[in-house]
């Protein structure tokens, strides 16, 4: 019998798959400790069930919104893939851009390089439009948008790609490379600062630079890319134009509430500290702090006016590389509806929060998932999904009694 093309792809690739799970047991018996806060849904009414799985490093998951049930993995390692809404991944990648990462992608041990991020045109039933992240072989950020063939919804042509920017990159991590669309219709990128401690060139604090910062640009106007009239430093020689947000490190998966439009940024700390930033809907020209600020924790230099500080953060007792989620909007699990979801790489620890009546901002330690949490994503209907680094991808469901 033929072996599909995915599993070779997965039986040949050299794992790079990270070993950070020193403390994952005994995180685990503190996690089923935990009180959880009054009126906090109980986690153990609730499991991580599995979606699909025999993937090759996957580092997200989403949807196409077309109607068609259909999820996308994404693998650091160059392949996307179509899952069928019963869990099972055709035999033929989406999308194969391997020949286009670094080397050390495909040599084992911890690379923070290589296909990061993938989202669809808000009319991508129209237009077949869809944009990847990813470092090339120089080890720089590409932004492209690429079609789907038209005669073929389950496979991208290859030689579609048209580079929207080319972001040199100075080191090899803090790369982030999220994509996603806004509410209002407009791309938005993220970019760590860089590269290596400290920030040694200053970039998230640097205007004029693309790095350590949120991005947002108009993809249906312009060339290659247009700006928004209303982005906060257009008119201002001083700063980049394409800025929405800055101040960052590592940003590790941002999120629009579906609903509210709010939008949610975590940050991957230094030595200490973890953290979650936050931005209501449309309020954009914040500065969050690095690397002035980890969390909370004051560092070396005078900070300028105007930080906004995290609304969430944790120490490294509790794990050591967050990674951001989104809010949960769907129809199955009513008692989780205005939760914010968020999870650690390294120990798998996993958490909930939304305000209080006071407009307080409140987080539970809600289960220990001994998963490598690589991203959330979420379906055509809002349901929530959780990749683990190792290969599988789970979907949150309901125990029944």
């Amino acid at each position: 019998m033929r072996v599909p093309v995915r599993q070779q792809h997965v039986a040949k690739r050299i794992s790079i798959a990270v070993l950070l799970l020193v403390a994952v047991a005994l995180t685990a018996l503190a996690v089923q400790g935990v009180d959880a806060q009054a009126g906090v849904p109980d986690a153990a009414s609730y499991e991580w069930t599995l979606f699909s799985d025999g993937f090759d490093n996957p580092i997200y998951v989403t949807s196409a919104y077309d109607g068609s049930g259909r999820m996308f993995v994404v693998e650091q390692t160059g392949m996307i893939w179509v899952v069928a809404a019963d869990g099972s991944a055709l035999d033929e990648p989406f999308l194969d851009i391997s020949m286009k990462l670094p080397s050390n992608v495909f040599l084992g041990g911890y690379s923070e390089q290589g296909l990061l991020g993938l989202v669809f045109h808000p009319q991508y039933t129209q237009n077949g439009q869809f944009f990847i992240s990813y470092t090339d072989v120089n080890g720089d950020s590409v932004i492209s948008r690429m079609r789907v063939y038209a005669d073929n919804p389950d496979m991208a042509d290859p030689d579609s790609e048209s580079v929207l920017l080319t972001l040199y990159q100075p080191f090899d991590n803090h790369n982030s490379g999220h994509i996603t669309f806004g509410p209002d219709g407009y791309l938005y990128i993220s970019f760590g600062d860089g590269g290596d401690q400290g920030d040694p060139f200053g970039n998230a604090q640097n205007p004029q630079a693309l790095l350590g910062k949120v991005l947002r640009i108009d993809v249906d106007n312009g060339t290659p890319y247009g700006i928004p009239q209303d982005n906060p430093f257009v008119g201002r020689d001083d700063y980049a134009r394409e800025i929405w947000q800055m101040g960052l490190r590592n940003p590790w998966r941002f999120s629009f509430d579906r609903d509210t439009g709010d939008f949610y940024l975590a940050d991957v700390g230094e030595w200490q500290f973890e953290e979650i930033n936050f931005a209501p809907a449309g309020t954009a020209g914040l500065n969050f702090g690095w690397e002035f600020f980890e969390g909370n924790l004051k560092r070396d230099g005078d900070p300028p006016s105007g930080i906004t500080p995290p609304i969430l953060e944790y120490d490294h007792s509790l794990g050591c590389s967050v990674t951001g989620g989104i809010v949960y909007r769907g129809e199955q699990l009513p008692e989780l509806q205005g939760y914010y979801f968020y999870g650690d790489y390294c120990l798998g620890n996993l958490w909930i929060a939304q305000r209080d009546g006071a407009g307080i901002w409140q987080t539970t330690l809600w289960m220990g998932t001994q998963r490598q949490i690589s991203a959330f994503g979420e379906d055509e209907s809002g349901e929530i999904y959780l990749v683990d680094y190792k290969g599988e991808i789970l979907r949150l469901e309901p125990i029944l009694p």
